[in-house]
């Protein structure tokens, strides 16, 4: 059944406009961005194919490609670019950071990485830059790919705090698995780049790794 065949009311455009967007599944949510569909499929079953791609559902679009996309048949380049136009546009929303943004505890360099990691296949390593008051300077992708000693050199973590004047820093990377829990290897690292921050004169205030909606602290946990 195409869209226009179905009562206003279970229209995607026309459910968003009378009961808000909010009251629209994610499969009707997707219809609206994708708009029209093919002779044979309605927009809502081009949705309904995409998110039954991937045992993850909607979350796979976090890491989609246009050409992954563009397998499906009835999906052209346009639709998903639009589709993947709509992911990052989310994802700048969630860590759009204001005039002004100041990092006081894990849970606020938490908050600021949440959305923009969780779903991360690789791991990516990031430092977070402050000012003498604790405000934000700005994020910096160190490494992407397993963390070890190799990949996380302190030359790599400091140079960008240097240049930009930052007084402070707070180490954050992502577990793929979703969960949060350090290894080794995330203890001695952080422990290296803490030796190093303290003889520059910038001191690591904490490490924070981000899991699927789930982060852990090894300050708050003692680890260093």
């Amino acid at each position: 059944m195409h869209i226009k065949e179905l009562p206003l009311d279970e229209r995607p455009i026309e459910k968003a406009i009378k009961y808000g967007l909010d009251k629209l599944s994610n499969v009707e949510l997707l219809a609206l961005i994708i708009h029209t569909g093919t002779k044979e499929r309605s927009a809502k079953e081009l949705a309904e194919e995409i998110l039954s791609k991937d045992k993850d559902g909607i979350r796979h679009l976090a890491n989609c490609e246009v050409e992954e996309l563009e397998e499906l048949e009835g999906i052209g380049p346009a639709k998903a670019a639009r589709i993947l136009a709509s992911v990052e546009l989310g994802k700048r929303v969630a860590n759009w950071t204001g005039p002004e943004r100041y990092i006081r505890s894990s849970e606020d360099a938490a908050d600021l990485l949440m959305e923009d990691m969780r779903y991360l296949m690789k791991e990516f390593f990031k430092v977070i830059l402050l000012n003498s008051k604790g405000k934000l300077i700005t994020v910096d992708t160190v490494s992407v790919g397993e963390l070890n000693a190799a990949s996380v050199h302190p030359r790599e973590v400091f140079s960008k705090a240097i240049k930009r004047g930052a007084a402070a820093i707070v180490l954050a990377h992502n577990h793929p698995s979703g969960d949060p829990t350090p290894s080794s290897e995330d203890i001695n690292t952080t422990k290296r780049l803490i030796e190093v921050g303290s003889l520059m004169g910038i001191p690591v205030l904490d490490h924070v790794i981000i899991g699927d909606g789930k982060f852990s602290s090894l300050r708050r946990q003692r680890l260093f």
